[in-house]
């Protein structure tokens, strides 16, 4: 009786038998390399929106500044300069707080990468265990691994982080031109004196920055409460207000539940 040769279904079922674990299959190695720079390359798209974002706003309020200044030589800084500037300086605002949104979204993004570049190295620990001298950064996709990865190699404090950050930067620009609006607009509706618009312009100035702060430490927190890591260290994380992501009781070379 002639014997037909296996159809597919019989080679899957025989194929997955003989390997025991993903990584055992000669293909992992290829399969994991290309996700690795797949999300090298989607990180790096996401860095060069950052990048671009934040120059067009700071070439936005660069704009606005030369403009204000040509505008006040002419009005000789009249009613006719604070007309001028309460309208330009609320479109420098509102790029600005655009900017500083999707700079946030960004973030959270680039922390996702992170964690899939680190869940690969996991794996490549995996399949050559004595390589592990050799990598800097992190092996596991928890926030002490993701601190690792990104170069935070320090004792810190979250706030102290975040104003050091592009993001903090422009929250801090919004809160200058949220100031002088406030300023502005407080002299032009009430011919109140130099001072007290100052004093109204200084406090918006400090409001707008704590609250975009506000906001981007709500950002984290939501993200550390929805992601769940899949090889956590069990490791604190350097930078105080992180907080450990659920799960990171577990060892680093625990195999886990895949994340959520």
């Amino acid at each position: 009786m002639q014997e037909h040769p296996p159809g597919p279904a019989t080679r899957d079922a025989r194929s997955s038998s003989e390997v025991s674990h993903p990584l055992d299959d000669p293909r992992a190695m290829q399969i994991l390399s290309t996700e690795h720079w797949s999300l090298l390359a989607t990180r790096s798209l996401s860095w060069n929106e950052s990048f671009s974002r934040a120059g067009l706003f700071l070439s936005v309020v660069s704009a606005t500044a030369v403009a204000l200044a040509l505008v006040g030589q002419a009005s000789a800084f009249g009613q006719q300069f604070v007309a001028f500037a309460l309208v330009m300086l609320p479109v420098a605002l509102f790029v600005g707080l655009a900017t500083f949104t999707r700079l946030d979204e960004v973030n959270a993004e680039d922390a996702v990468w992170v964690a899939g570049m680190n869940r690969i190295r996991h794996a490549y620990m995996e399949i050559g265990p004595g390589l592990r001298p050799y990598f800097i950064t992190g092996t596991t996709d928890d926030a002490a691994g993701l601190e690792q990865t990104f170069g935070v190699h320090r004792p810190g404090t979250a706030a102290a982080h975040w104003l050091a950050t592009m993001t903090g930067m422009v929250a801090v620009i919004d809160g200058v031109l949220g100031g002088l609006i406030a300023g502005l607009g407080v002299n032009a509706l009430s011919r109140m004196d130099m001072e007290p618009s100052i004093l109204v312009g200084a406090v918006v100035g400090i409001v707008i920055p704590v609250v975009l702060a506000v906001r981007s430490r709500s950002s984290v927190r939501w993200l550390l409460g929805v992601y769940r890591p899949s090889f956590p260290s069990g490791a604190a994380p350097l930078v105080r207000g992180h907080g450990d992501l659920p799960g990171a009781g577990r060892r680093e070379d625990d195999a886990g539940e895949p994340g959520s």
